[in-house]
């Protein structure tokens, strides 16, 4: 007879394995093991998740493959305004014209932003990062850019942007826009994407705004009266139907086809993951809630 502390874990143990069996034969344990979570199959050309807390890989299909990335671009112009030192969310931006004309001549996604009206910097991420405004992207190149003309000022802001990719060692990345209208040189992976917005999450204000569904900005008109703007509505829809999202960003386009980066927190654990060239809205969404439920069921 075995006696001791040696002879009381196994019995014990004995006891759990018994007590576990029974469990099971009778089907009261109905969580399968974390071994057995299925890996999910999805549309979209590329995708990854991550594990937030220790940057863990979770899922991937195509992770490091270049695609274009859409609108999921301006991830990183958000990334860059908020890292300029000393930066003040309520300076203002005057609208010119020609952000206008931009997103008129590109039929681009737009904040509506009024030729005139100086509007904050803050509203101008909400309108970055809810309606996806292309104008809104503009005005943040514009300002944050280094030059004496407009040009060089978006060129110098985009070439931040790539600086910061390569910082953030997205090897795999290339911007040639502020807003992901490209032009045949604006392509990331599902890997760096999801790293980069592992990274950006670490903003307080960038939390704030990524998981805002709905803001209403008060601008200020060349008059000097308050303009209560449109409600700008936040295009990711996992806000509204999958329970714990925390953001991120969609995209779209004629290349990029549907894009979707994604976080969400459900019993204090956070992934965080991307889906690239998906066939629609709402198949990027299947396809993200897929990983999402995925990387829970992994996690446990």
């Amino acid at each position: 007879m075995i006696t001791g502390i040696k002879g009381i874990r196994l019995r014990r143990a004995a006891a759990v394995a018994v007590t576990s069996g029974a469990l099971l034969a009778t089907g009261a344990l109905t969580a399968a093991p974390a071994q057995a979570v299925t890996t999910p199959s999805i549309v979209a050309k590329g995708g990854y998740l991550m594990n937030n807390a220790n940057s863990t890989t979770l899922f991937k299909k195509a992770a490091d493959t270049q695609l274009p990335t859409g609108s999921t671009t301006k991830i990183m112009t958000a990334k860059v305004v908020l890292a300029q030192s000393n930066l003040n969310l309520d300076a203002k931006v005057t609208i010119q014209k020609a952000y206008s004309d931009y997103v008129v001549a590109n039929n681009a996604s737009q904040a509506h932003l009024i030729v005139g009206d100086k509007v904050t910097v803050r509203q101008l991420l909400y309108g970055l990062m809810l309606p996806s405004g292309c104008d809104a992207a503009y005005a943040l190149a514009d300002k944050y850019g280094s030059g004496t003309t407009r040009a060089a000022r978006v060129k110098s802001f985009i070439g931040k942007m790539n600086t910061t990719a390569k910082n953030l060692g997205m090897t795999n990345t290339h911007f040639d826009s502020f807003d992901g209208i490209g032009n045949g040189n604006n392509y990331s992976t599902p890997r760096d994407l999801t790293k980069l917005a592992s990274n950006a999450m670490k903003s307080s204000t960038f939390r704030t705004v990524v998981k805002t569904k709905s803001y209403t900005a008060k601008t200020v008109t060349k008059t000097g009266s308050i303009r209560t703007m449109s409600p700008w509505t936040n295009t990711n829809g996992l806000l509204s139907s999958y329970s714990g999202t925390i953001g991120v960003k969609t995209g779209s386009g004629p290349e990029a086809h549907y894009c979707l980066v994604f976080a969400a927190t459900r019993n204090g654990k956070t992934v965080i993951g991307t889906v690239l060239a998906s066939t629609s809205i709402a198949q990027r969404e299947a396809d993200a809630k897929k990983l999402l439920n995925y990387g829970f069921a992994k996690l446990g």
